[in-house]
């Protein structure tokens, strides 16, 4: 590939990946507001758990929403949408003058980042060569790190004033950048073939790929499914339940292991751990998003030289004995002392670090690869639906898990899931490392078990 492709493609996929900045930035930034919000509003454990939550009913009308759009009015103007509904959302929660105003406006941010999740990878996967589309797959997850961190920065920044406000509205500026690099996004170009349009999606192509494999590119596209149907209704299948199962399942295998609990009540856990300080708390987050964040570059790495299923299922493995970890710092904590922070300082950077290597970017590049190019924007409606109802049954029962069972036990139960996640990553999943997405789709039509792709 050339290198006017590689800028091209570098542009269009930044552009595109800012969706999951605004995603990242909403699922971290309640993470530092919540400690203000509680005490100036006195919220209960339970309404804490509704607030936390609450974005993912909105992320599951989103995914809805872009479910039924995405394949009929492409993948671009998806991504306007996020930008000006996620701008709506910050202006509104930072001038809630209560708690049940704020909770409507969480869910209007909730329904951009929904859309986002699911449009996002699906669009980044599209417009990238099989050999380097786990790098620019990636780049959702990468950006989503950014969104994360950025949002502990700005919680930290805002802290010694309590100003949750601020941390909302903050959220407006990348959603104007979002908008503002509109201009650069390209249309997906499978999905242009898709619709018939042919002569469009060859011009982008030229844009991003090697011109002698372009119109190489477009006949393999075009073999792999029937341009003259790409208007009627679109069916499931029954070769595409396989896919569609697997996606669920690593969906359940990435939200259930528990990394939104750590990523919105990271600093709640680390005042229970011992770091009284509201300050204090919020600084250890950061480092936490800092490491989320580097550990992405490794999975851009190694997604497309060691494969999928080696990082799943090594992440999942660490994941699990970080778990088990950060429940015995509380459930030991009285003979640990002044230990038991830093002991849970410790499993908690453990578990992002193989989180954000694993299971955090490699399970969206599975699933935006697995499923067949004709219902892709159907299909993704339901893994991205399971992993919000996952979120919101997560995160709205881990204050009352925790006040019910206690902290370590909580943690244990979630160290539990992520062996159940090990067996299901080693018998269920595929590896689709450097296998083009129409051969994919051709394997599942052949019944080509998984664990033989």
């Amino acid at each position: 590939m050339d290198k006017k492709a590689v800028f091209n493609l570098a542009i269009i996929a930044i552009a595109g990946s800012f969706g999951g900045l605004l995603a990242g930035y909403e699922m971290g930034i309640i993470s530092g507001a919540q400690l203000f919000i509680t005490e100036e509003w006195n919220l209960s454990a339970k309404t804490l758990g509704y607030l936390v939550s609450i974005v993912m009913v909105g992320c599951f009308i989103g995914a809805f929403i872009n479910g039924f759009f995405a394949d009929k009015i492409g993948r671009k103007k998806i991504l306007g949408f996020i930008g000006i509904i996620y701008l709506i959302g910050c202006l509104c929660c930072a001038n809630a003058s209560n708690i049940n105003i704020l909770i409507c406006a969480r869910i209007i941010n909730g329904i951009a980042c929904g859309m986002a999740n699911a449009i996002v990878p699906m669009y980044l996967s599209e417009i990238s060569p099989k050999k380097t589309r786990g790098f620019f797959a990636s780049l959702y997850q990468l950006s989503f790190t950014i969104g994360i961190l950025a949002s502990y920065l700005v919680g930290f920044i805002f802290s010694s004033s309590g100003n949750w406000r601020s941390m909302f509205l903050s959220g407006a500026f990348p959603a104007i950048i979002l908008l503002i690099m509109y201009v650069f996004l390209s249309e997906s170009p499978r999905w242009l073939i898709l619709k018939g349009r042919e002569d469009e999606a060859k011009k982008i192509f030229e844009k991003i790929e090697a011109p002698e494999l372009v119109d190489s590119q477009i006949e393999e596209i075009k073999s792999s499914m029937k341009t003259d149907n790409s208007d009627k209704k679109v069916s499931i299948q029954k070769w595409m339940y396989m896919p569609l199962f697997i996606a669920i399942g690593i969906m359940f295998a990435q939200i259930c292991t528990g990394i939104n609990v750590i990523i919105c009540y990271a600093p709640k856990i680390f005042q229970s751990a011992g770091f009284d300080d509201p300050s204090a708390a919020m600084q250890i987050t950061i480092i936490i998003g800092i490491v989320n964040f580097l550990m992405t570059f490794v999975a851009m790495y190694l997604s497309d030289r060691v494969g999928r299923k080696p990082l799943l299922l090594s992440g999942a493995a660490i994941m699990g004995l970080s778990m088990f970890i950060l429940a015995l710092s509380f459930i030991a904590g009285d003979s640990l002392g002044n230990m038991q922070k830093w002991l849970a300082v410790a499993s908690v950077i453990g578990f992002i670090c193989s989180f954000a290597y694993s299971l955090g970017p490699v399970a969206w590049i599975l699933v935006s690869e697995i499923f067949p190019l004709e219902a892709k924007g159907v299909l993704m409606t339901f893994p991205v639906a399971a992993n919000f109802i996952f979120n919101i049954i997560i995160n709205a029962q881990y204050p009352v898990m925790t006040q019910a069972f206690g902290t370590g036990a909580t943690f244990a139960f979630f160290g539990i899931i992520c062996i159940i996640s090990i067996f299901f990553i080693l018998f269920m999943v595929p590896e689709t490392k450097g296998i083009s997405l129409e051969k994919i789709e051709e394997n599942w039509k052949n019944g080509t078990k998984p664990t033989d792709f």
